[in-house]
């Protein structure tokens, strides 16, 4: 496969499918979607025109572009089309039987050497390629929400997955303008959810012990670690910062870091209440459209440093 004149075929149409699909689309890839859904898959052009329009907000690209992207998208409502992709990457719900039904009807279409690729952000990839003949050819692009923001791709081999399968992987995400790191092999959560979960259970437990509220901790965050670590990795701030001085700091705090599971019952107990965030209107906290907004503007900031 030539990453040059590959054609990336997208399986589903969610936010992520889309913003997948649009991302290949706008970095000169003819973009096959297919999706079982007659109406989800209608929604492909306005989502992807969506995407597009907040990059021409952002000044990350104008309009010529956008059209030029537009016109290398393709919507079909049968699986046979993917028979022509080189490059396929499933991007369907997070429902096993539904992934290896999928994978079963791909088996009976593909080139021996089109790469199947999983966009699933739980799944090991040994669990996956259970119907999987040629798991050679399997891999997990573990894109983030949304591509067009958040430039990472975890790329995750399977028991059986070829050195070849990697090194194209890795090439096309970065043709496509991503940021693919090759993990070395697969452990729950890869490494990006298991970073944001220890984050997240020890802001649970700074709000459960009273020292601060959401908002506070939010604030903490953006205005000290969020910029940082846009710049320098963990690793990298300990290296500067002096792994004497860290083992001193840590050898007092780490003993007093949250360890246990139940700081989950604070999510648990806004879900509960119908409190499910944005989606319902409030959360930790209230999503009026002044609060949407500030967010939106940030997003803009962010798109806009590319």
């Amino acid at each position: 496969m030539n990453n040059d004149k590959a054609v990336v075929g997208v399986v589903g149409t969610g936010l992520m499918g889309v913003g997948i699909a649009t991302q290949a689309a706008l970095h000169g890839y003819r973009t096959i979607v297919h999706d079982v859904d007659a109406a989800r898959l209608a929604s492909v052009g306005p989502k992807a025109e969506a995407v597009l329009d907040e990059l021409i907000d952002a000044g990350r690209i104008d309009s010529a572009a956008k059209t030029a992207a537009l016109t290398r998208v393709e919507t079909h409502a049968t699986l046979d089309v993917m028979a022509s992709a080189q490059f396929i990457i499933e991007a369907i719900p997070e429902v096993l039987a539904l992934k290896h039904r999928l994978y079963e009807a791909l088996d009976a279409l593909l080139a021996p050497d089109t790469i199947l690729a999983s966009n699933t952000s739980g799944f090991p990839p040994d669990v996956l390629t259970t119907p999987v003949r040629a798991k050679e050819r399997f891999v997990i692009a573990h894109f983030w929400n949304p591509p067009h923001m958040i430039p990472l791709v975890e790329v995750v081999p399977g028991s059986e997955t070829t050195p070849d399968v990697l090194a194209r992987t890795v090439a096309l995400m970065s043709a496509i303008g991503m940021e693919p790191v090759e993990l070395q092999k697969a452990i729950p959560g890869f490494v990006g959810n298991r970073l944001q979960f220890a984050v997240l259970r020890e802001a649970l437990n700074i709000v459960r012990s009273g020292a601060a509220t959401p908002d506070e901790v939010d604030r903490v965050m953006k205005a000290s670690l969020g910029r940082r670590w846009g710049i320098v990795g963990p690793f990298e701030g300990a290296d500067m910062g002096g792994l004497d001085t860290f083992v001193d700091i840590a050898s007092h705090l780490m003993p007093e870091l949250a360890k246990d599971e139940d700081v989950i019952d604070l999510l648990r107990a806004q879900v509960n209440a119908g409190r499910v965030g944005v989606r319902s209107g409030t959360g930790f906290y209230d999503w009026d459209e002044a609060h949407v907004a500030r967010v939106k503007e940030g997003r803009k900031r962010l798109i806009s440093r590319g």
